[in-house]
Parts: C-alpha cells; sequence; structure tokens
C-alpha cells in the first residue's frame, strides 16, 4: 500500500477518518508515530488531513489487526502490498508464522478450558475448605512444576 498522497478535495479530519475507519483517534495517531501511516498533512491551522488512500491504508491495517497479525507483520505486509509485480512468497510466509502461532494459543486455550472444565466437575460445592477450585488456584507450584495449565491431572 503505497504512502498515500493529498487529495485536497476528498480530505478528512482525524476525527472523519477514525469513524469511517471504525477506530479511534489515538490509535490512527499512535500508527503515524510508530511509521504504519505517514504523517498527515496539515492545514495552516495545524489540523491533520487525510486522504482516502490513508482511509484505505488504516482499514488494511485494522483488518491486519482484526485477523490477528501483530503490527511488525502488518508492516511487512504493507511493503509487500507497495510491490504487486512480487511473489506473494512472503505474505503466504507471514500468514503460515501467524497460522501456527494462533494454533499453538489454540492448543494452550484448549488446555486451560479443560482444567477448568475438571476444576468445576471435581468441586464438590459444598465449603470452600473443600473446593477443588480454590485448591487449583491457590497451588501454585501446580503452574510453575508443569509449565502449563491443564496438566495437573490429579
Amino acid at each position: 500500500m503505497k504512502n498515500p498522497t493529498p487529495d485536497a478535495g476528498h480530505e478528512m479530519a482525524i476525527g472523519q477518518l477514525a469513524n469511517q475507519a471504525s477506530t479511534k483517534v489515538q490509535t490512527i495517531r499512535y500508527y503515524e508515530q510508530i511509521g504504519l501511516m505517514p504523517r498527515a498533512r496539515r492545514t495552516a491551522g495545524n489540523q491533520r488531513r487525510y486522504s482516502k488512500d490513508n482511509l484505505q491504508r488504516l482499514q488494511f491495517i485494522r483488518h491486519g489487526r482484526e485477523l490477528g497479525f501483530p503490527l511488525d507483520s502488518i508492516r511487512d505486509l504493507l511493503d509487500l502490498a507497495d510491490m504487486p509485480g512480487q511473489s506473494c512468497e512472503d505474505a503466504d510466509h507471514l500468514a503460515r508464522i501467524h497460522l501456527a502461532e494462533v494454533e499453538s494459543r489454540i492448543r494452550r486455550l484448549e488446555s486451560l478450558r479443560g482444567e477448568l472444565q475438571r476444576m468445576i466437575h471435581e468441586c464438590p460445592g459444598q465449603g470452600v475448605g473443600n473446593c477443588r477450585i480454590i485448591e487449583v488456584v491457590s497451588n501454585h507450584q501446580l503452574c510453575t512444576q508443569h509449565g502449563e495449565h491443564g496438566q495437573d491431572h490429579r
């Protein structure tokens, strides 16, 4: 996605850009600060002005974030988008890395879900003194001994 060039006839203020992209003004400023978004053109009154290209770039970033891509990967994808004639091998590689991370996170969450289900199932519900949930949450060594939740099966 090429760095946008201003189109003075169709520019918008930062609030309008934020509204159209369903994001926060602070997020736009942050993306400018870290270089994901180019610095906005300023009016004589020092107000930021954004073009339709800025909106498209922001929507690209936002959708990448919704897909869970880290900002560094989004930066790389933006760079790749600026070279439409290139092979998409690098984009594919970034997506495969992200997919592997998502699958790993899913495995950890499934393990966590199993442990929570066991805690609930094993809790006799009679009183806190016999509560399996309190016992497991209180026993920090279970997590540190096994490295992850869900590995203490009693």
